[in-house]
């Protein structure tokens, strides 16, 4: 970040831990409204985090986010230390995270709009497979994908749940996206794709009466959708700040040499 931050506006997980170390931090550097702040202080999970970006990603005025882990999970996050913050943030890496806005249709003829920093993921309902029809840029790709899901991942998603279900991992300045089927059972060969992030994913359900297929982006569910529309987002672009020896890229990195 270079600038020593004198501004900090210090969030946390409600759990014992965090709260904990919020009283302390804001003992020793104080605590300023998000409004007059320079930087925001994230501590929890990855999970608190997630909440915390997408907090920032409908601002006009977008803060850089440092994040400590008080959490089981902190892939987004810093170790957590009381002393010397400011000097931290101030020698931090700053890395963008651009986020997948998604369009869900739903067949009662709904329309739910949610951003993931993570990914976007279709899942089956029901005991039935779905099937689904992958369209880029307009162009079908594949007329009918029997499979549990479909997951569309960020570089910085790629490492979580789509890892998982065998996707690729993504450099993060990677301007792609993966696009990994969950379980596939037609075509059976299918193992997914990498797309340019200006790619427009669309994925239609088939028979979604008979084999109701529901969404998430990120935390956001939507249940019972006919369409959803997915699509890369440089306007909701936010700044996360690592510390130079536990930089994402690093991490993500390391996560393919992991045996």
């Amino acid at each position: 970040m270079s600038a020593m931050p004198s501004r900090i506006a210090f969030l946390a997980s409600p759990t014992e831990p965090a709260q904990a170390a919020l009283q302390a931090l804001i003992e020793r550097y104080g605590q300023h409204p998000s409004e007059r702040a320079e930087v925001l202080c994230a501590l929890g999970g990855d999970g608190f985090m997630l909440q915390t970006l997408h907090g920032q990603s409908g601002r006009v005025r977008k803060l850089p986010v440092y994040g400590m882990r008080l959490g089981s999970v902190g892939f987004l996050l810093n170790e957590y230390r009381l002393d010397a913050l400011p000097e931290r943030i101030a020698r931090a890496v700053p890395t963008v995270l651009r986020p997948l806005v998604m369009t869900a249709s739903t067949a009662s003829g709904r329309t739910v709009t949610a951003r993931a920093y993570n990914e976007v993921a279709l899942l089956r309902e029901t005991r039935q497979t779905a099937h689904i029809r992958v369209l880029l840029n307009g162009e079908a790709r594949l007329d009918e994908l029997v499979c549990d899901g479909v997951i569309v991942a960020t570089p910085a998603g790629s490492t979580a749940y789509n890892f998982s279900a065998h996707g690729p991992i993504l450099p993060l300045d990677s301007r792609v996206i993966a696009l990994t089927p969950i379980a596939a059972f037609r075509p059976r060969r299918w193992r997914g794709a990498i797309l340019p992030d200006g790619t427009e994913v669309a994925l239609e359900i088939l028979d979604p009466d008979k084999r109701p297929v529901s969404v998430t982006a990120d935390s956001r569910e939507v249940r019972d959708v006919v369409r959803v529309d997915v699509r890369a987002s440089a306007e909701h672009a936010v700044t996360l700040l690592f510390d130079p020896e536990h930089s994402l890229d690093e991490r993500i990195l390391n996560e393919q040499f992991l045996t």
